[in-house]
């Protein structure tokens, strides 16, 4: 892949995955980034499918690394969900926690964290076990394969949900713009994509290593989902409040819309 960017691409290179979830999704005491990345997704995919349009019967999550904070919602509305992963340290490493093996990563203070937010707290279920349950496979993808599963084609999803990984993969407008019309073809008609960016950003760091990120704001992405057919249904942006140089971007976005039929 040639390019002039002096960092790295996460769905070429690859990285620690166990690394970029210490950095950024962990309880460490040292992690900055827990209103942003943790309290900000919760409670926006919460609200969303409170509402109850978003449901059906396969959900496919494409998302960056291997967290799975983001699907506890999720998991009360779609029977069966399947997670594509760009390469194998993410996968294997989403594999341990499914399977419940020891030295999985520890997820328990996010679910504490959605408990925190039930009206009826004390009747609260697992709900990694629900998400356990709900995923019934982790799938090897492709992003520039024309079927990105290939050889293994996927049943049309009610719902994708998507968090950092168009940006991270994209060199640019086209790219992001190519990869977003992708994800539209794995929907059904009416279908809802569930998309969470960040805004003017340029960089994340796993480890020693600094990775790339498609810089945009979020009239681009309004006018990108727009233009591939898609009707907004629910806008959020949550400017940063974390201090941290792991990664540069200014604010978070979540976006619920839906494919015209």
């Amino acid at each position: 892949m040639m390019d002039s960017s002096p960092h790295k691409f996460y769905h070429v290179h690859g990285f620690d995955s166990r690394q970029c979830l210490e950095h950024y999704f962990s309880d460490k005491p040292d992690m900055a980034f827990g209103d942003d990345s943790l309290k900000f997704l919760i409670d926006n995919l919460r609200q969303v499918f409170a509402v109850g349009h978003i449901k059906g019967d396969i959900l496919i999550d494409l998302s960056v690394s291997s967290f799975i904070h983001h699907l506890y919602s999720a998991c009360e509305f779609f029977k069966n969900m399947i997670v594509l992963k760009v390469n194998n340290r993410c996968i294997m490493e989403l594999k341990r926690w499914v399977d419940d093996r020891t030295g999985a990563f520890y997820w328990g203070h996010t679910s504490t964290l959605l408990q925190e937010k039930e009206e009826n707290s004390d009747q609260f279920e697992d709900k990694e076990g629900k998400v356990r349950s709900a995923i019934q496979h982790v799938v090897k993808c492709d992003l520039d394969k024309k079927n990105m599963t290939d050889p293994l084609v996927l049943p049309p999803a009610d719902c994708v949900i998507s968090a950092w990984l168009l940006e991270d993969a994209s060199k640019d407008q086209d790219d992001y713009i190519r990869y977003l019309r992708k994800f539209s073809g794995l929907l059904n008609p009416g279908g809802h994509l569930l998309l969470i960016g960040c805004l003017d950003a340029t960089y994340f760091t796993v480890g020693k290593d600094k990775f790339h990120i498609f810089k945009y704001n979020e009239d681009f992405v309004r006018n990108a989902l727009v233009g591939e057919g898609f009707i907004i249904d629910y806008c959020k942006v949550k400017v940063r409040t974390a201090v941290s140089d792991l990664t540069d971007y200014k604010a978070f976005i979540f976006i619920a819309a839906h494919k015209e039929k």
